[in-house]
């Protein structure tokens, strides 16, 4: 019998039915020499503290650091698990060859690795390897099974991370707890460290710091309505009222007179299609959603056949997508919502000839193991409100991807009173192009973008004309700064993927995403743990700093647990033991002896610092 093992029942249940396995028996599916089965998530993880050593179970300054001679693994302690483990170690060991068919993913893979070890595995192993679960690719990827061995580098990747976390999490969470904590020796409170959630609650924190220490300052702002046009000074802001009055006068009363009219045309390109990260910030500034709460949806929306694989971090399509292209197109030309057909119009538009292809869209080298989330073509049914709106903007982002540049005109017109520069733009579209895949949203049911028109539009203005002058009313008007932005989900998982450097440029950015904190599919729940451990709280959108996560942040004078860019640093490593360029047992190596290094640091701290309440958690 050949063994298939997929992530969760749902997916095991669909493979069987391709394979012929329609016999349902106990924890799996039995028919055409196929047995096929499935894990619920993690059914092993690494083994506790105790389970080195006795005396790692109490709570000590003088364990630290506990770093074992060599990890092992256990089976989660849960009936169920236990039972469904019983069931594939059964199957494991009277298998001719087991098909690993886990969710094609690092983490994925870390999941059945972790069974095959526990159980024992000898007989050969393949992979699976797919980005959608349709029946086309279910039954490609079967046609094209991979040899395990070749995802050795992923398994590799996602133990060291695994490890990686255990020692900094299990050792730097009793460290401070024992040190800093209000109920010294771990009676109760219990100060929550990690790799990855320690440094975001940091550029958290200092955002709160910067917002709260703020004190606004007054400038000036000097204006003038000309033709039932407003023109701003193009000197700037004046730091004083004496200098702006001054100012001020000197145009009082004089004529406005026109010095400049230039047209520009310009185009903007297509949006690049969505990774997971883009996707989750969309979903938080249209929807507010969490970006847990786009995940989880995203993942179902895949794992009904209707989108492909969600936790990628590439914005790119291999190419041999294009050839499925059309087939796509016309399964979104018939997708129906409340009886309209959305998008059966724009996909019209770009019938008749073959769909554009471009290296913005189309680029193997930009692609490893998944392509940026499209949709699959099959038809959506029964969709709740939030699962129709996901797949709304995914649609709506890949048909756009192959319409032409949106095509405006940007006029600026300067003017000037006495010596004294005048400045205003204005905005003119000439042809949608891309955009009106967003901008007719017609039959959705979803919000229309708000990005619709988003460095676009502005009011068009009147025709000046060089030369032309009359008068005007001068305005004076007193403003303040104002302070830095409060992160929100969106703006929180963009400082994540830039391990918390501000970049607006789209080309730089996606150049640090090497370097950003944790992964695609894992800021959602470094987010949420960070909220249900009282650490960061939620104020509409906006995302604040507690006084228990600012003084946990104040406390903590190691720059490799809090700084951004030392965690991206990590990331890249990570990848690169991926990618065969960096050694897993290095990266181990250099954690142990970083983490030495921290013990003794805040061992040899003799302050009598001492945190709040604290929530009690678990390391």
């Amino acid at each position: 019998m050949i063994v298939c093992i997929a992530e969760k029942p749902s997916v095991a249940k669909d493979i069987a039915r391709i394979l012929g396995a329609n016999k349902a028996c106990n924890g799996y599916m039995e028919g055409n020499n196929y047995q096929v089965t499935w894990t619920f998530g993690h059914l092993c993880e690494l083994k506790e503290p105790n389970d080195y050593f006795t005396n790692w179970k109490y709570w000590s300054l003088a364990a630290l650091p506990m770093i074992p001679p060599r990890f092992g693994i256990k089976l989660i302690e849960d009936e169920g698990i236990k039972k469904q483990f019983a069931v594939i170690e059964k199957l494991y060991h009277s298998a001719e060859m087991i098909i690993n068919c886990g969710d094609a993913g690092q983490e994925g893979e870390l999941i059945q690795r972790w069974v095959m070890q526990k159980a024992g595995v000898n007989c050969p192993v393949k992979r699976l390897w797919i980005s959608s679960m349709t029946d086309e690719a279910i039954r490609e990827g079967f046609t094209n099974l991979k040899e395990q061995e070749q995802y050795q580098p992923l398994y590799l990747a996602g133990l060291s991370r695994a490890i990686g976390d255990w020692l900094l999490g299990m050792n730097a969470t009793r460290l401070y707890t024992l040190k800093y904590g209000n109920n010294s020796y771990g009676r109760g409170q219990v100060l929550s460290i990690g790799r990855v959630q320690t440094p975001t609650l940091a550029l958290i924190v200092q955002r709160q710091k910067e917002i709260d220490n703020f004190k606004p300052e007054p400038y000036w702002v000097l204006a003038t309505v000309y033709r039932d046009t407003q023109f701003t000074a193009t000197k700037g802001k004046f730091t004083s009222k004496e200098e702006g009055k001054k100012a001020f006068s000197t145009i009082e009363g004089k004529p406005f007179t026109i010095t400049s009219v230039a047209k520009k045309k310009g185009a903007e390109q297509p949006k690049q299609l969505y990774d997971l990260t883009s996707l989750q910030v969309d979903c938080n500034r249209k929807f507010g959603f969490s970006a847990e709460m786009t995940l989880n949806t995203i993942q179902t929306l895949y794992e009904r056949k209707l989108t492909t694989y969600p936790r990628v971090d590439t914005q790119f399509l291999s190419d041999d997508i294009y050839p499925k292209c059309p087939q796509i197109m016309n399964g979104l030309f018939q997708t129906t919502f409340a009886g309209k057909k959305p998008y059966a119009e724009i996909v019209k538009t770009l019938g008749g000839k073959p769909l554009p292809k471009t290296k913005r869209v189309f680029d193997s080298s930009k692609v490893t193991d998944h392509h940026a989330i499209i949709p699959t073509g099959v038809l959506p049914q029964g969709l709740t409100d939030a699962e129709q709106k996901v797949y709304d903007l995914i649609a709506r982002r890949f048909i756009a991807a192959f319409y032409p540049d949106c095509k405006f005109s940007t006029t600026t017109v300067l003017g000037k009173v006495d010596e004294i520069e005048f400045k205003v733009s204005g905005k003119e579209i000439l042809d949608l192009g891309w955009r009106v895949c967003i901008d007719t949203p017609a039959g959705s049911s979803s919000t229309p973008s708000d990005d619709s028109q988003e460095g676009i539009a502005s009011p068009l203005l009147p025709t000046f004309k060089k030369g032309e002058s009359g008068p005007h009313t001068p305005t004076l008007t007193e403003k303040q700064t104002t302070p830095p932005k409060h992160y929100t989900e969106a703006s929180l998982l963009r400082a994540m993927e830039t391990a918390g450097k501000f970049v607006e440029d789209k080309t730089l950015r996606a150049a640090m995403k090497e370097n950003g904190i944790g992964r695609p599919s894992s800021r959602a729940g470094i987010i949420e743990t960070l909220f249900k451990r009282h650490y960061i709280r939620r104020k509409r959108k906006n995302i604040e700093a507690t006084e228990m996560g600012i003084a946990l942040i104040d406390t903590i004078h190691e720059k490799l647990l809090t700084s951004a860019e030392l965690t991206g640093i990590w990331e890249k490593k990570l990848r690169d033991i991926e990618a065969k360029k960096y050694d897993a047992s290095q990266f181990i190596n250099e954690l142990k002896e970083q983490l030495t290094n921290i013990v003794n640091d805040v061992l040899a701290d003799n302050s009598t610092r001492k945190i709040g309440e604290v929530e009690v958690q678990k390391d």
